[in-house]
């Protein structure tokens, strides 16, 4: 196997690349911000990280839908890929590479791989017949099928049980991958592996359906029924079928087939993938094709998938023939950027799906962004508490007052308990640590009425301890949001006068802010409100 150096390795995630079927929607940005946030957070750590994100341009939906709009494939695929980089642009999600399926680049790699394939004597051709979803671009088996009828018709169809989808049968010479070669070699990959999938629940679920065994998979149209997408190596008559070509994408970001790279630049490249961020309605093409396909072509498998649950409203899964799909250009225009990255960490679900609400963004913003960090920023920073704009010395660790130490011991614990969370990427618990840290801050200095302790000068070093730890509280929260609010952390940051050089994950402990040239150091004082009133966010 070609494993690589991790000494000399970056860290690397991938989205999964979106179908350019329909504009994108919030589970779509879902996706893009977990990505990013697990990316800055490597990076705050000082790692080199890529990210990479796209879309996916080829396959039967895409020919249907440019024919119903009028369009040619490729001019629908120009107008409808360009939305999601506005999108992940907008939501100033960092890609170092954005890749679509339709690029030079990507055909090469996807050709190289079927070549390695085809040598290794895992792919042969031969007749299918079977379930297929158009809409999911997917062959089922009988099992994985329901029969359902229409209540007003009376009509019998079938459906994919995993994904609701209408399916149908089809019968057809095709090119097929030997999947069943692989059922062994996937579950001790999974045995010894007990995180290369995420969550638990995921990784069992994977499990339970390689114990049944796999069949032969169907991995090309005849182009007499697809034409847009990449023809067969060496059979024109046949197009590559569309997970085949989709999910090379994570390779061809790489520089695959990296045949011009020299041992050192191999080491370099990124692969095996640390992190694919995928939803759990492409779990089985992530977690049990794609690993089936790299180690046929003797390619480490990713590290881990991370496959996450959906979003709904009104306890409803979001469609578009209902009209509940929640726009996310406009739910960033509402509610500010950072703000929606912040609810999509802070709310979304990995195990289960979570229900959107304009009423619980606006909770969110109002409870935690503006009523913790926002107010306690605010009030430890007014012309009234601190005139001179100073930011008080730390106070000697040999002496604490005792009402300090609840807070500082949350202060002390709050650095491994993110890096855990965000190591096992798990946002929510990240976010719900560092608001349990405010929150305590917040009560710290209302318990203490610094308001009171200004007005008496004998109180003076007691006012500076108590600002200096609201301070503290501030600069390590907005430290560790980082990764989820790029740029009001940066914002929060600036007013404390934290340089950019003290940033970085090592600064995130107590008493490491404010070390250098602390004469110089001055606080903004009395600034405009950090998180002002949602209708002036706009």
């Amino acid at each position: 196997m070609s494993w690589i150096l991790e000494a000399q390795k970056p860290y690397y995630i991938t989205t999964p690349i979106f179908y350019v079927n329909a504009v994108p929607h919030i589970g779509h940005l879902h996706s893009a911000v977990l990505a990013d946030t697990f990316k800055r957070f490597q990076e705050l750590k000082g790692r080199r990280a890529i990210l990479s994100t796209g879309t996916d341009e080829h396959g039967l939906k895409i020919q249907q839908a440019a024919q119903q709009a009028g369009l040619k494939e490729i001019e629908l695929c120009d107008k409808v890929s360009q939305h999601f980089k506005d999108l992940f642009d907008a939501a100033n999600i960092s890609y170092t590479t954005y890749i679509r399926t339709t690029e030079p680049r990507h055909a090469v790699a996807v050709r190289e791989l079927w070549d390695q394939l085809w040598a290794r004597g895992y792919i042969y051709k031969g007749q299918h017949e079977g379930w297929y979803s158009v809409s999911d671009e997917a062959y089922y088996p009988s099992t994985q099928v329901e029969e359902k009828t229409n209540e007003k018709t009376g009509e019998k169809y079938h459906i994919a049980t995993e994904t609701g989808k209408q399916v149908e049968w089809t019968t057809e010479e095709n090119y097929k991958f030997k999947l069943s070669a692989f059922t062994d070699k996937l579950t001790e990959w999974l045995d010894q592996n007990p995180e290369a999938i995420l969550p638990k629940g995921r990784h069992q679920e994977v499990q339970g359906w390689l114990k049944s065994g796999l069949a032969d998979l169907s991995i090309s149209r005849p182009k007499s029924r697809l034409t847009w997408g990449i023809p067969v190596p060496g059979d024109d008559s046949h197009v590559m079928y569309v997970w085949m070509d989709a999910l090379t994408n994570y390779l061809t970001v790489t520089g695959y087939p990296w045949k011009d790279l020299s041992k050192d630049e191999k080491a370099v490249c990124g692969w095996p993938a640390d992190a694919q961020i995928v939803g759990k309605d492409i779990l089985r093409f992530h977690a049990v094709y794609w690993p089936a396909f790299l180690m046929a072509a003797e390619l480490a498998p990713p590290k881990t998938i991370i496959a996450h649950a959906h979003w709904t409203q009104s306890k409803m899964k979001m469609s578009k023939s209902i009209g509940n799909v929640v726009d996310p250009f406009t739910a960033m225009k509402e509610f500010g950027t950072d703000t929606i990255r912040f609810y999509l960490m802070n709310d979304g679900g990995l195990a289960d799906d979570a229900d959107y609400s304009s009423e619980m963004v606006t909770a969110r913003y109002r409870k935690l962004l503006a009523g913790q960090l926002g107010n306690l920023l605010s009030r430890s920073t007014s012309v009234a508490l601190n005139p001179s704009s100073l930011i008080p010395s730390a106070p000697e660790t040999d002496n604490i007052h005792a009402d300090d130490m609840l807070l500082r011991e949350k202060m002390q614990r709050l650095q491994s308990t993110v890096d855990e969370a965000l190591s096992g990427y798990r946002t929510t618990q990240a976010t719900q640590a560092i608001f349990d840290m405010l929150a305590e801050a917040n009560a710290h200095f209302s318990f203490a009425e610094p308001w009171k302790l200004v007005k008496d000068p004998s109180k003076k070093d007691r006012l500076d301890v108590v600002l200096w730890h609201t301070l503290e509280a501030i600069r390590l929260s907005a430290l560790m949001l980082q990764p989820i609010m790029p740029s009001k952390t940066s914002e929060i940051l600036d007013q404390l006068d934290i340089r950019k050089d003290e940033r970085s994950w090592e600064f995130a402990q107590l008493g490491r802010g404010w070390e250098i040239e602390r004469e110089k150091r001055r606080v903004v004082i009395g600034g405009p409100p950090m998180f002002p009133p949602l209708n002036a966010t706009k």
